[in-house]
């Protein structure tokens, strides 16, 4: 291996639903963290891996910093600010359509202070707003922190993402790859269905009911067809808060859930390169969001 070869770790941060996760997919070019377009998407800490020809970057989606309201939402808090101490770089994104630094951006802003870590200010989703707008923002961060870069983006029109990889690359030091140059997540199989699930839950149900799930797969199995294709037997149950939340899951004859396995089953597919035998329980598990067990799952690992 060369000598030049640089390997290292990246958190990202941000507030909820500022785009982490879509900028993060976008390097990988993998679909490696859930997406929708609502607040805590992100719950686990999330590694993808950029592999170039002289570099590897293991990136780290954290949940959105917002005000929790559960032992789950402290889990993911803790979560996305426990990162930060064992990382080389700090990729902070903003929301480009703000005008202000806000509350949740201040307490992100502190942590970074307090870490004294090599941070790259990424300005997402520039093209929902003027130039001029960008600049003010610009303007306003240079004064908070000394950010080694900040760089406007938007994973929409596909501007800047290949010079987030750049800018990272000037910070990192000569190392090992510390995965297979083939690998895109250390998600094991079994979490990417249930992220994949998830995200088409996020995207399909109203409002009140998403953050209220979590998805555990219960059986994967690889076999043959009769004529001789490998197929993955998959079974995933959905669990919500109450009986009113199970309904809407499953919608009127089961027509939601349907969807939701439809949907997660094509995207699966693409992922794994093979065919996906999907079937999808929905379970009621109450105040699960402040169940010590279950939010143990969800802690840094």
């Amino acid at each position: 291996m060369s000598e030049q070869f640089k390997s290292g770790f990246v958190s990202m941060m941000g507030r909820t639903n500022v785009g982490k996760s879509s900028i993060m997919n976008s390097l990988v070019k993998e679909k490696v963290a859930a997406i929708a377009n609502k607040p805590q998407t992100t719950r686990n800490a999330i590694r993808a891996i950029v592999n170039r020809d002289d570099l590897q970057i293991i990136f780290i989606d954290t949940p959105g910093i917002h005000k929790p309201k559960s032992k789950l939402g402290n889990t993911m808090v803790e979560t996305a600010f426990g990162v930060v101490s064992d990382v080389d770089v700090v990729l902070f994104v903003i929301d480009g359509t703000s005008k202000t630094i806000g509350k949740g951006d201040k307490i992100i802003l502190d942590k970074i202070k307090q870490s004294g870590k090599k941070t790259i200010l990424l300005i997402n989703k520039i093209d929902l707003v003027k130039k001029e707008d960008v600049a003010k923002l610009i303007d306003l961060y240079k004064d908070e922190y000394n950010f080694e870069s900040i760089i406007p983006v938007s994973v929409v029109k596909n501007i800047n993402l290949e010079v987030i990889i750049e800018e990272i690359k000037k910070h990192l030091k000569p190392g090992p790859a510390y995965y297979d140059i083939d690998e895109y997540t250390d998600q094991t199989l079994r979490q990417l269905v249930e992220e994949t699930i998830r995200e088409k839950a996020l995207r399909l149900l109203d409002d009140e009911v998403p953050h209220g799930i979590y998805v555990e797969t219960e059986k994967m199995k690889e076999r043959k067809t009769k004529s001789g294709e490998p197929i993955y037997d998959v079974e995933a149950t959905i669990y919500c808060l109450r009986n009113s939340h199970k309904g809407i899951i499953i919608g009127k004859e089961g027509n939601m859930l349907k969807r939701i396995a439809s949907y997660a089953r094509t995207d699966l597919e693409k992922m794994l390169d093979t065919k996906i035998n999907l079937k999808v329980w929905v379970k009621v598990k109450e105040d699960w969001l402040n169940n010590d067990t279950l939010v143990k799952k969800f802690k840094l690992q």
